[in-house]
């Protein structure tokens, strides 16, 4: 599994999560029961700041679910850079390369493709 550099404190100071922030979310009662599938991907859906100064996320798991009052300490964020890595580093220049790339980084380098080498339109004059 892939390594994240993105600890869930920075020196002792929470990380905020913001909505729509992919995380990767740990249920801490399946962890600790050693039930299996306690770690998953969310998509924070919410962000309840209370009175006191607490700060709670309601999450909603890629997979289906939903996940209320989930505490910061059993999130991860999952940076967009990671999730896009493939794209950013495709070997372009390789007679392979469209073989070793995922269908996401494929789908991204055609759309590109095709807007890049378009001619710029001028818009339509009265």
């Amino acid at each position: 599994m892939h390594a994240f550099s993105e600890p869930a404190t920075a020196k002792g100071k929470a990380v905020s999560f913001q909505r729509d922030d992919f995380v990767l979310y740990r249920d801490p009662e399946r962890f600790w029961r050693g039930e299996p599938n306690h770690t998953f991907v969310c998509r924070v859906s919410r962000v309840n700041t209370y009175v006191s100064g607490g700060v709670r996320y309601a999450l909603l798991p890629v997979q289906g679910g939903f996940v209320n009052d989930a505490q910061y300490e059993y999130m991860r964020l999952l940076p967009p850079a990671d999730a896009m890595r493939d794209i950013d580093t495709a070997p372009l220049n390789t007679a392979g390369a469209a073989d070793e790339m995922t269908a996401a980084a494929m789908a991204g380098l055609t759309q590109q493709h095709e807007t890049a080498n378009r001619r710029p339109e001028l818009p339509a004059s009265d």
